[in-house]
């Protein structure tokens, strides 16, 4: 294969016997390393000429050095405060003036005149509150708007005199200042040859600029086109075909070069795979199949996967190279940084900078970080779980710098003042970000030399913030500081140090061109993606951009199709991999280069590749009951059993092992917002201190309104104990407060109502904790069962067993129609009051009367008691437990506990869980 470059070459060396005098202008940095590399091959003796990018040649011929991004954004909020008389701070004056900026740059570089398209935009902008009857409505939003546009032009020209007197500027502002010294720098090298190798869409300064050079005879140029774009229609040959008819240049002169390599024999797949991810995986197997890469390109459409493709490179691969940079926000470092912003501006959001106190997630967030593991001796290695153990238990969800102190104490006092000074508040913005700096040079030690070089670009950043905010001042809180600092992070890229010659190329698709590969795989070939949607951030409408011919959609689409199409015309492999599944990515739609090309040639091959997915009968947890774990379950038995670990078996039995037998527990979390189980708790005890005064006593309306007096201190002393440091005064916390509250009001309401009725109710126990032994068949030991009743006492007469739920409880949930069928979880709520009946008749000097047991269910007051039915008829009602009945329920309740503690019956896995 003959690359672009050497053919030219080929031609300039017949042309030039020597280079002292030549300037070679390329696209790209790496355009010009392959050229440099070829010349090598080529000249025997003598210099290399001076190779440079457009970039650096505007850059020359202006005199005026291009500024980095924040510092043009910095100039430019000098002059816009000079104008404003009631400016916006610098926050919200970054989230429109980048975009600005952009549509400055773009104004400079096609040499519109400032004037007529500002004075156009604001025109716009009076006609549009222009009113035959006067009626249009100008809120502030759009006033503001208004005025904004009226001043565009004002802005413009104060800013580009500013930037001209500085001898810095931003990209377009050097092309237009170029434009104006193209002759007196021509004049300046009339013995020098200027080469212009490989462009395509050029905007009109360095059309105007190339033109010049070309007309006055110091130029030649080389366009990369092939004819069977060139002599048809096609848009890739769009912008080449357009300036060869329009430049007096090519009045007698036809195009050098111009090659025919695209209608040669390829090998070109075209291959479908669903989700973007796995299309780098296939092309990690197509690379697989290659025995060298030296003329080998991975072209990734969508560079941000470029971590995904790092992954799917095969091990074989032994050089590899790559163009594009990895961008700062996924680097880890970046994580890091972005937790101790987060730790300030939580903050403050949060009303906390006063006491000086953080959000548990943030500091947890920080201190979890794998640059702080590192940091830490090996000695502390469980030191940081320890601390999150403790938060967890003492459920704190702010921290103050005394918890912290606490919790680093088991630290050396070095790193323990170390991680302290981070939570220390900052004495201004300067003074936070010193801090930063001071925290990025303590963590070089022990890390990585990618580490390292990841922190020091860090520490470069924040040098450059600091130096910026010296100067200047802009940075008014750490909000401003964060959004800058995301602006770099999302922006700014690391570069890969490699060997650019050798071995396999991951590129972008900009980073290819001048560039020829005997074998391209591209990526993401999709609509949205290749080419990119018509979506663009500008203050400029479309129709005025075409009105004075600024680039649109449609330009950019012709570009993409150039860099396409130019990359696959001398290559011989070609696969271009898109994604088929709907989704963000391009919605499933293939990329219409790929229909265009299916149109010029009838030899591309098609294929759908989908991910292998194989079948496997996942096999049902089944533990057996071997002698240790069957001398734990003789031990449980012996502490007792309580209902809820009866309903616990009949969930799911592999989770009754776990938690009851094993005794593994949930991992304890930080409890923001009262969960629905410490509020049952609450209600729990607060109902329990109401009542145990009044024990063996009638129940009368002066006690219950007594009672409704002291429920809102017991609810306050409940939720303080069980929600320990959770503020329960605000927001959701203060709602589930007051449901607490309510639920306890409601409740002595309808104690109240039954009594007015001529009800009688008298307290015999409250929260009586039970505990009886039972002999089950099949088990060669007694078994203990056990549980707490929430209340036992006597209504008109007849002892009810009382349970109390937060939660919801249907009637449904309390019939039993057949008792010798309960062992399923549906009549679990069921088990438990007939299990309560049974502890207390085991207890009670009387066990041979008739007793009841129901629910009080807080969510559904209104239904009262609902009580254990046994009526088999539907609609039916009998509440009695007799003693036969209670007989037969527990005999029933038996077979479980004999199934949990049966040695020759193991564990299983349920299929399907009841919830």
């Amino acid at each position: 294969m003959k690359s672009f470059i050497s053919e030219i070459l080929n031609d300039i060396l017949t042309a030039h016997d020597s280079f002292e005098e030549c300037v070679f202008i390329l696209p790209s940095q790496r355009a010009g390393i392959f050229l440099r590399n070829e010349l090598k091959k080529k000249l025997t003796q003598g210099f290399l000429p001076q190779i440079v990018t457009i970039e650096h040649f505007i850059e020359n011929i202006s005199g005026i050095q291009k500024g980095y991004t924040i510092q043009l954004l910095f100039y430019f909020y000098k002059i816009y405060c000079e104008i404003e008389k009631n400016p916006d701070s610098f926050d919200i004056f970054s989230s429109w003036a980048s975009v600005v900026l952009q549509d400055f740059s773009e104004v400079d570089q096609y040499l519109v005149n400032s004037k007529d398209i500002f004075t156009y935009l604001r025109d716009i902008q009076r006609l549009r509150k222009w009113s035959v009857k006067g009626e249009f409505k100008e809120t502030t939003l759009i006033k503001d708007h208004f005025i904004f546009m009226e001043r565009l032009a004002h802005y413009y020209d104060r800013y580009y005199e500013y930037l001209l007197q500085l001898k810095t500027g931003y990209q377009g502002l050097l092309y237009r200042e170029a434009t104006k010294k193209t002759t007196s720098f021509l004049s300046r090298h009339t013995t020098t040859q200027f080469i212009f190798i490989g462009f395509n869409a050029l905007n009109k300064a360095e059309e105007l600029l190339i033109e010049t050079f070309l007309n006055a005879g110091s130029a030649t140029i080389y366009w990369d086109i092939d004819r069977s774009f060139f002599e048809s229609n096609h848009l890739a040959g769009r912008f080449v075909r357009d300036y060869t008819t329009r430049w007096k240049y090519y009045e007698k002169r036809d195009v050098k070069l111009m090659s025919s390599h695209f209608d040669t024999p390829k090998n070109i797949q075209v291959i479908g795979v669903a989700k973007h991810i796995l299309q780098l995986k296939y092309a990690g197997e197509i690379l697989e199949s290659f025995n060298e890469y030296q003329d080998t390109a991975l072209v990734l459409g969508d560079e941000s996967l470029l971590s995904v493709a790092l992954n799917s490179i095969p091990d074989k691969v032994d050089a590899l190279n790559i163009t594009m940079g990895y961008p700062l926000k996924s680097i880890p470092t970046a994580n890091f940084i972005t937790s101790v912003f987060q730790l300030f501006i939580n903050q403050e959001k949060l009303q906390k900078k006063s006491t000086n106190e953080f959000y548990y997630k943030d500091v947890l967030r920080w201190i979890k970080n794998p640059l702080i593991f590192q940091f830490l001796p090996k000695k502390y290695e469980g030191f940081i779980s320890g601390v999150e153990k403790i938060i967890s238990r003492e459920n704190t969800s702010f921290i103050s710098l005394e918890d912290l102190t606490r919790f680093l104490s088991p630290l050396d006092e070095t790193i323990r003042v170390s991680l302290l000074t981070i939570f220390q508040p900052y004495i201004g913005i300067e003074n936070f970000i010193d801090r930063i700096i001071l925290l990025i040079e303590q963590s070089r030690d022990g890390v990585s030399s990618l580490e390292k070089e990841y922190l020091f670009r860090f520490h470069t950043a924040f040098t450059q913030l600091k130096t910026l905010n010296s100067k200047y001042g802009y940075f008014e809180n750490i909000k401003t500081l964060y959004t800058f600092y995301k602006r770099i992070v999302t922006s700014e890229k690391l570069s890969f140090r490699g060997e650019p010659l050798k071995g396999l190329q991951i590129m972008g698709m900009l980073e290819t061109r001048v560039l020829d590969f005997k074998n391209v795989i591209i990526t993401s070939v999709n609509e949205g993606v290749i080419p990119s949607g018509s979506r663009q951030n500008t203050f400029i409408p479309f129709d005025v951009k075409v009105q004075f011919g600024l680039p649109t959609y449609r330009e950019r689409d012709a570009i993409f199709s150039y860099h396409f199409f130019r990359l696959l015309q001398r290559a011989e492999n070609i696969f271009l991999i898109y994604n088929t599944e709907n989704d963000d990515y391009g919605n499933g739609e293939k990329s219409r280069f790929i229909t265009q090309l299916e149109l010029l040639r009838n030899d591309i091959q098609q294929r759908s590749i989908t991910q292998k997915v194989t079948t496997e009968i996942r096999k049902l947890g089944d533990i057996q009951k071997h002698p240790n774990v069957t001398e734990k379950l003789h031990h449980y038995a012996q502490k007792g059993i309580s209902p809820s670990a009866i309903a616990r078996y009949l969930y799911s039995p592999i989770e009754f092992y776990k938690e009851r037998v094993l005794g593994l527990k949930q991992v304890e979390e930080v409890e923001e917002t009262i969960a629905a189980n410490t509020l049952g708790t609450i209600v729990h005890d607060t109902l329990d201190e109401l009542y145990t005064p009044l024990k063996d006593r009638f129940l009368s309306t002066v006690l219950l309104s007594e009672m409704k007096t002291k429920t809102e201190s017991l609810v306050t002393k409940y939720v303080i104990k069980h929600f320990k440091k959770g503020n329960y005064h605000l927001g959701m916390n203060r709602l589930v407060f007051e449901v607490a509250q309510n639920y306890v009001h409601r409740f002595l309401d309808l104690e109240i109502d039954l009594l007015k009725k001529g009800n009688q109710i008298k307290i015999l126990a409250t929260e009586q904790h039970l505990k009886t032994s039972i002999q089950v068949q099949g088990v060669d030991f007694p078994v203990v069962i056990k549980g707490i009743v929430d209340r036992i006492d006597e209504y008109n007469g007849t002892t009810r067993v009382v349970d109390y739920k937060t939660g919801l409880v249907a009637l449904k949930q309390l019939k039993i129609s057949n008792l010798d069928e309960i062992q399923d979880y549906q009549f679990e709520k069921a088990i438990q009051l007939l299990m309560y009946s049974h502890l207390y008749m085991s207890q009670s000097s009387d066990n041979t009367k008739t007793i009841e047991a129901g629910i009080y269910s807080f969510r559904n007051l209104k239904d009262g008691l609902i009580r254990v039915n046994f009526s088999e008829k539907r609609g039916g009602y009998d509440h009695h437990i007799t003693p036969e009945r209670l007989k037969r329920a527990i005999e029933s309740v038996g077979t479980i506990i004999s199934e949990i503690f049966n040695s020759s019956i193991s564990f299983k896995e349920p299929r399907e869980l009841p919830y």
